[in-house]
């Protein structure tokens, strides 16, 4: 008979994602796993399975709880065009409010893993598609209801911003300067006009 957890599956998982979010992949030790999610390495190995295992598990939650609900909920609330700007303007407030400068978990994994690992590559091209396909369907939706100009390429819009994005996301990290975030974020939205 199998032993009952005496933790937190869910709750410990979190912990997992927001360290290997704030050091990256190769940054965060098994000790460190451990310490951080208060657990044995015999119960994190038997629950999670090896480091690689737990990080794409982490990885996934992430896109969950973090990027998939994020844009269905800006999508549910604002117009479309407001939606993508609460995106940008979003991300800008809250990089410029995080000391650790953890900036986006899926970004930071293009950036350490998606080139050497074809899982965490599928992972993290998956979600940049998905991003792409949201400002996409927003752009067709603005254009429907005249907030965007028919004249705007939705296609070509769509990778436009999803590429403004991403940078955008990396100098969070590197250069957490307002003047430099909002210039991009401007950029970005001027390719509604």
């Amino acid at each position: 008979m199998p032993w009952d957890k005496r933790f937190d599956v869910s709750a410990t998982l979190d912990k997992a994602m927001r360290l290997f979010w704030s050091q990256g992949y190769d940054g965060t030790s098994m000790q460190a796993l451990i310490d951080e999610m208060g657990i044995n390495r015999g119960s994190l190995y038997d629950t999670y399975g090896e480091k690689r295992a737990l990080f794409i598990a982490a990885l996934r939650r992430y896109d969950v709880q973090f990027r998939r609900t994020h844009l269905a909920s800006l999508e549910r609330t604002h117009s479309p065009r407001g939606a993508i700007e609460a995106l940008f303007r979003g991300w800008i407030d809250l990089g410029l409010k995080d000391p650790g400068r953890s900036g986006c978990f899926l970004t930071n994994t293009a950036l350490e893993l998606a080139a050497h690992d074809s899982e965490v590559g599928e992972i993290v091209a998956t979600s940049q598609k998905e991003t792409e396909a949201f400002f996409r369907r927003l752009i067709r939706k603005g254009q429907a209801s005249g907030e965007i100009p028919r004249a705007v390429d939705p296609a070509k819009t769509a990778r436009g911003l999803l590429a403004a994005l991403i940078g955008l996301l990396v100098l969070v990290r590197s250069r957490p300067e307002r003047a430099l975030l909002e210039s991009i974020a401007e950029t970005a939205l001027a390719s509604l006009e």
